[in-house]
């Protein structure tokens, strides 16, 4: 999940932006309510986490100027500011939820995937898969067949993504934007690098395979039987 976070503390920029993307997260931070505005309006997120008292504008001020403008991204209000007619002054501006300072940072994890859940329709168990492929979210396993692939958090994050996408072809620009950022250079072969790697780990011994490349598009995750997509062999014939 891609995620935009308004706050202008470096110390909590810092907490959020390192714990979020342990867990898989891509995090992108701004300082100030201006900038999150024009980010927001123009960039494509799953979720705002939006802090209320920001250094040119409330964060009350920011979520109205997005829905007005038509921005429905999901937006969890994370702030200090915890008195009852706070959250309820954001719940009715248009917030998903309002998580007072301070916090449990799992309990942080725990909101963001009941947003996502109701807004993004994440999974009820947090599993995401395909075949026999199976990739949990919540505790951060994938397994195919039953058996466990050990995965780097560049490649559960890769792979998460394709599932997400799971049929339709992703190109490298959208795979550079979502898994690696806006700062990641999209004609670097680093991405094809990565999707070899992965496709080894997944699709490896496999008859059906998962990970597929179209040339001149990007990828696409789907099933695929190996015999079955074997061209066929003509048949001998023999002349007497």
């Amino acid at each position: 999940m891609r995620l935009l976070y308004i706050e202008d503390d470096p110390a909590a920029q810092q907490y959020i932006f390192k714990g979020l993307g342990e867990h898989g997260f891509l995090v992108e931070v701004v300082s100030d309510g201006s900038t999150g505005t024009e980010r927001a309006t123009h960039g494509a997120y799953d979720l705002i986490i939006l802090d209320v008292m920001l250094p040119d504008m409330e964060g009350f001020e920011v979520l109205r100027a997005l829905r007005q403008a038509g921005v429905m991204t999901p937006v969890l209000f994370l702030s200090a500011r915890s008195a009852v007619g706070d959250r309820v002054r954001g719940l009715e501006l248009g917030a998903d939820d309002y998580l007072p300072k301070p916090f449990a940072f799992a309990e942080l994890l725990a909101r963001i995937r009941a947003v996502a859940r109701r807004r993004l329709g994440e999974p009820e168990d947090g599993r995401l898969g395909i075949a026999d492929l199976v990739l949990d979210l919540n505790r951060r396993v994938v397994e195919r067949g039953g058996r466990r692939i050990d995965l780097s958090p560049k490649q559960f994050a890769l792979l998460e993504y394709l599932l997400r996408h799971r049929g339709h072809v992703v190109s490298r620009a959208m795979i550079t934007e979502n898994v690696w950022g806006w700062g990641f250079e999209s004609f670097s072969n680093l991405i094809d690098v990565h999707i070899n790697r992965l496709r080894k780990k997944i699709d490896h011994g496999q008859t059906t395979k998962l990970i597929h490349t179209v040339k001149g598009a990007g990828y696409i995750l789907e099933e695929r039987d190996e015999k079955a997509s074997q061209p066929e062999r003509a048949s001998e014939s023999i002349v007497a």
